[in-house]
């Protein structure tokens, strides 16, 4: 199975109130929104100055290599929230899956909606062995989504990342393809 060509047939994927798409440069606007806010990026990704750092980064990283990066889009009012992505290691038959979201959006069930989209996608059409996420010690709410979508903690990788200046110690989750089954 060719993991790249199946991101690309997949490249949209509906919930009950969001849905994930590609990413296009008009994202720009709502990207910025939670990109230029320090503690929405805190534990990401540096944070955006203006407008032309939000456009170049959806262009050099969304763009430029699309398959598996997905806007998460509100359904009712269409608004672009945040972003998630699987990077599927196919010799390993694993991926990795990271995001960010809008602090205004928070606390309402979309990241572990588009969690749940995205293992059901690694694990249903895929067919990957496992699912797992880090984050930082110091962002325990990632590790509340983590398990929310069914991963459990395996351990801690200690300085396992500098970003930002800090050597942080970096929380891991997984699930199992049994583990998903089981639980579906």
């Amino acid at each position: 199975m060719d993991i790249t060509l199946e991101l690309m047939k997949h490249s949209t994927l509906e919930g009950d109130r969001i849905f994930l798409r590609p990413f296009g440069l008009a994202d720009a606007p709502d990207m910025f929104e939670y990109a230029s806010d320090e503690e929405t990026t805190r534990f990401v990704f540096e944070t955006h100055r203006d407008r032309a750092m939000t456009e170049e980064a959806i262009a050099n990283y969304f763009l430029a290599a699309p398959a598996g990066k997905y806007a998460i889009v509100v359904q009712d009012t269409k608004k672009m929230i945040g972003t998630i992505d699987i990077r599927p290691n196919a010799t390993d038959r694993i991926a990795e899956i990271g995001y960010t979201l809008n602090k205004a959006y928070r606390g309402n069930g979309y990241m572990t909606e588009a969690g749940k989209l995205i293992t059901a996608l690694a694990f249903e059409v895929l067919k990957l062995e496992k699912v797992f996420a880090m984050h930082d010690m110091l962002n325990p709410a990632s590790g509340e989504v983590m398990k929310r979508i069914g991963m459990h903690p395996e351990g801690v990788l200690r300085r396992h990342k500098v970003f930002k200046g800090r050597s942080c110690d970096m929380a891991y989750y997984g699930i199992l393809k049994d583990e998903y089954f089981q639980q579906a």
